[in-house]
């Protein structure tokens, strides 16, 4: 109690002195240890009869701080904020005390010659670096001991005692808000050590340490861990009722130049995922490497990850074609920065941001005939099942004539290859937004088709090569039910679920996006590629294992106690339980792993073209109901599950 109070005695009076005051209280200290050095040498060298035989050497008192304050200033050694200093700092501190040392000795030497031993300033110098350091360290961990004191700081666990865990470490004890107290490491080789005065033990430990420290959280440094190995210590650690949160992953650490150092919540995107095929660099390279690339929807979740990837595959020209004008703004400032930090080791590509709609052919013409494009990744599309079922016109013109004028604009243009990113949703369809994207994907096959026509009809006539990559749901994009939850969770609760049983595939972006660029460079014209998503998630599973995760518990009927409800709301207008990623089961393997080629029907291009030009007019007028029954027309898969109509349009048009 008495050391408690001491210590909170000390770190106010240092936030109560000026720096100015604090400055001349570290060199009157360093003045006194810097004597008492002295004389110390003096007694262990000389002994008590030697220090009377020297008593024509007193005038070396004086000349301590005469010698060592200026020195001391020169070198900084007193602008360092000590509660913040490192081991550079006490580097400083050893340089300065030896220089003052052999200045001292300088000058008795050519004071008195050699009469004095040289061992004596030996002695005085091995006395002031440690008092000087002593001190210093000493006076630094009782401030930091109180302010965390007073700060209330968390005890955290350390997962991983290698570089990564070891930075962390360093950063976190020299801070005040948290204080890790021991480290969790599966290497044997590890187990009894100490690493920056903290103990490794084995995870077996884990439960033990919790309770005898009162760990709040346990923080992961180990970015490069594979997906199996982390899926593995989340659901070890999901047993504990702590917090779990980690450092960067290894796309953050190149991407964004982040340290291992930064924390963060557990990236839920990552553990759900599969360790990913090494991507085939061949493919990946097609469509790509030196080639004028657009990508519509640049600043969307997948557009930007295609743009990410693209350009470290160094194209000539990437176009980055954005309705959004913050979205385009963050995703081109990503870029310019990204390749300016590796100057010299990529070739210079040149981003070219463009504001305009898919909606609008003119822009698409302008942007064709202004740059030689010769690969397009459709990315642009309204996504949110919700809200396109509230809004059928726009979401049907958006993305159904979106993708046939950027097609078309695309065909004018001689472009090489053309691949639109679909969605399983498209997949016998049950609202506007999947019927819609499968309108989409029969436009291009028959576009493909057309394209096949002219070829036979024209000599040497460059088709566009039409592809349609379908997959289900990426974590993290925009919907996303993972920030919600992590939204939810942060408020205390309610997570809010559609259906207990509701299942869903899921992809982590990055995975997605190569995919995209490695399916596209297989196409041959009116190809659908469908990417392997792996096995499904329960959502429901999903929100428990973030709650746990977040060292909190569920609250349900088998422990009332719990902190977090989960509430379930009902599917939402067109919402299936379960998503499919196949209209047929005519499908046949690539060279690729991951990626399947389906073989599925689709509408004459005679009699699809009739119904688009009925649906354009429809989407102009906002008739809902036509737009509604010419999907149907068009897709004959398409099951709505609800009559939810275009309020926004509907009450446009009835108020005209």
């Amino acid at each position: 109690m008495i050391s408690s109070i001491g210590l909170l005695d000390l770190e106010r009076a240092n936030r109560g002195l000026s720096q100015r005051h604090k400055r001349l209280l570290a060199s009157f200290v360093d003045a006194v240890l810097l004597t008492f050095s002295l004389l110390t040498a003096f007694y262990l060298r000389l002994g008590e009869g030697g220090l009377g035989a020297a008593a024509d050497l007193w005038w070396l008192l004086p000349a301590v701080p005469a010698t060592a304050l200026p020195v001391f200033v020169f070198l900084g050694l007193y602008r360092t904020v000590l509660l913040y200093a490192g081991s550079k700092a006490f580097m400083e501190i050893c340089k300065a005390v030896t220089i003052q040392a052999l200045l001292l000795a300088a000058l008795a030497l050519l004071a008195i010659g050699n009469s004095l031993p040289l061992s004596l300033f030996i002695i005085y110098w091995l006395t002031s670096l440690v008092l000087i350091v002593g001190v210093r360290f000493a006076t630094q961990a009782s401030l930091r001991s109180a302010m965390r004191g007073r700060h209330s700081s968390r005890r955290v666990i350390i997962y991983g005692a290698g570089s990564a865990g070891v930075e962390l470490a360093r950063v976190l004890l020299d801070g005040c808000e948290i204080e890790p107290v021991a480290f969790i490491d599966d290497k044997r080789g590890f187990h009894g050590g100490e690493i920056l005065g903290l103990e490794v033990y084995p995870r077996s430990a884990l439960g033990s340490l919790i309770l005898r420290h009162n760990v709040s959280q346990v923080l992961l440094a180990i970015p490069s861990a594979s997906v199996e190995r982390r899926n593995e210590l989340l659901t070890l650690l999901e047993r504990y009722p702590v917090q779990v949160k980690t450092v960067p992953s290894l796309h953050e650490l190149v991407w964004e130049r982040a340290s291992v150092a930064q924390i963060r919540d557990v990236d839920i995107e990552d553990l759900l995922g599969r360790e990913p095929v090494a991507p085939d660099r061949g493919l990946m390279a097609v469509c790509v490497t030196g080639k004028h690339v657009l990508i519509t929807g640049a600043g969307g979740s997948i557009g930007s990850e295609l743009a990410r990837q693209i350009l470290t595959l160094q194209p000539i020209q990437l176009v980055l074609f954005e309705s959004s004008e913050y979205a385009l703004y963050q995703i081109e400032r990503e870029l310019q920065k990204f390749q300016s930090a590796r100057a010299g080791e990529i070739r210079k590509t040149e981003i070219v941001p463009v504001l305009g709609s898919v909606t609008d052919p003119a822009a698409l013409e302008a942007v064709f005939r202004a740059f030689p494009i010769d690969t397009v990744y459709h990315a642009a599309a309204y996504k949110h099942v919700p809200l396109v079922e509230q809004n059928p016109a726009a979401g049907a013109y958006n993305n159904v004539f979106g993708t046939m004028f950027t097609a078309r604009a695309a065909m004018t243009a001689k472009v090489r290859t053309f691949i639109l990113i679909s969605t399983d949703k498209a997949v016998r369809p049950t609202n506007i937004m999947g019927a819609s994207k499968r309108m989409a994907e029969m436009v291009l096959q028959g576009l493909a088709r057309h394209e096949e026509v002219l070829q036979r009809l024209i000599k040497r006539y460059q088709p566009t090569c039409f592809s349609i990559v379908r997959f289900g749901n990426v974590l993290g994009s925009s919907g996303s039910v993972v920030p919600l939850f992590r939204e939810q969770i942060r408020a205390k609760g309610p997570v809010t679920v559609t259906h207990k049983q509701v299942i869903r595939y899921f992809m982590t972006i990055p995975e997605a996006a190569q995919l995209v660029i490695q399916a596209g460079a297989m196409g041959k014209g009116g190809d659908v590629f469908v990417l392997d998503m792996g096995e499904p998630v329960r959502i429901y599973d999903l929100a428990c294992r973030m709650i746990a995760l977040s060292g909190l518990t569920v609250r349900d009927e088998d422990n009332p106690e719990g902190d977090i409800e989960i509430e379930f709301t009902g599917l939402r207008p067109g919402e299936k339980l379960f998503e499919e990623l196949l209209i047929g089961s005519n499908v046949t393997t690539t060279d690729h792993p991951r990626i399947m080629r389906a073989n599925e029907s689709a509408l004459p291009w005679v009699q699809l073209v009739g119904i688009l030009e009925q649906l354009e007019r429809a989407c102009r007028r906002r008739d809902t109901d036509t737009v509604c029954a010419l999907l149907r027309q068009a897709v004959s898969e398409y099951q709505p599950q609800c009559g939810i109509r275009d309020q926004v349009w509907l009450a446009t048009s009835q108020a005209g």
